[in-house]
């Protein structure tokens, strides 16, 4: 009886090991520039990320993305020469499901300049989940200050940065059933986020 009970426990420690250890690689850990490429209707781009720079970040939103959390969702909130922001709604605008908040890593040096990628997040500092926004300008006013707590920016799309401007040129209005403003009149479908092989 003892010995099928520390059979068993052994059992479940060594798969809760190699569990860990497949999640770590799926996230690649170890790469401090993996790539993920966005697929949308409009069109393709690849993001490269700076977990040198935001490790936390970079962890949490591939966490997103490898669970598959990003398909078939929506940029539900476009302002021309300012932001494209997604990652939180499916089209119906069901909220998707969320891991724990990330802390703000915004003091890291990095600037929201344009076809940088960073976190959404509410007034408290800490408070960014899954939702991310991409910068279709310079926008100095999302940094840190002496006096507030930025955004986290934490990569670059490094191909076809093109498709920022359009995708923030489209046509906007509020929601009428959320009552949400800058939404697309016609949905931007984000298809699906791939984390790229390292190469």
């Amino acid at each position: 009886m003892f010995n099928k009970y520390l059979l068993n426990s052994l059992l479940a420690f060594v798969l809760f090991t190699v569990s860990g250890l497949a999640s770590s690689q799926d996230i690649q850990e170890n790469n401090l520039f993996p790539r993920v490429k966005f697929v949308t209707g409009q069109g393709e781009m690849i993001v490269e990320l700076d977990r040198m720079r935001a490790p936390l970040t970079v962890d949490n939103f591939l966490q997103y993305v490898v669970a598959g959390k990003y398909d078939n969702t929506i940029f539900h909130r476009v302002i021309e020469d300012f932001v494209l922001q997604g990652g939180g709604f499916t089209p119906d605008f069901t909220e998707i499901e969320t891991f724990d908040p990330v802390v703000n890593e915004s003091g890291n040096g990095r600037q929201n300049n344009f076809g940088t990628i960073a976190m959404a997040r509410q007034r408290q500092p800490h408070s960014a989940e899954s939702q991310f926004y991409f910068n279709v300008n310079d926008n100095d006013s999302l940094n840190p200050s002496s006096r507030r707590w930025g955004y986290a920016v934490f990569g670059r799309v490094v191909e076809n940065d093109q498709l920022l401007r359009e995708l923030s040129a489209v046509e906007t209005h509020t929601h009428e059933a959320t009552g949400y403003e800058d939404v697309p009149v016609e949905s931007l479908i984000l298809q699906r986020v791939e984390l790229l092989p390292r190469d």
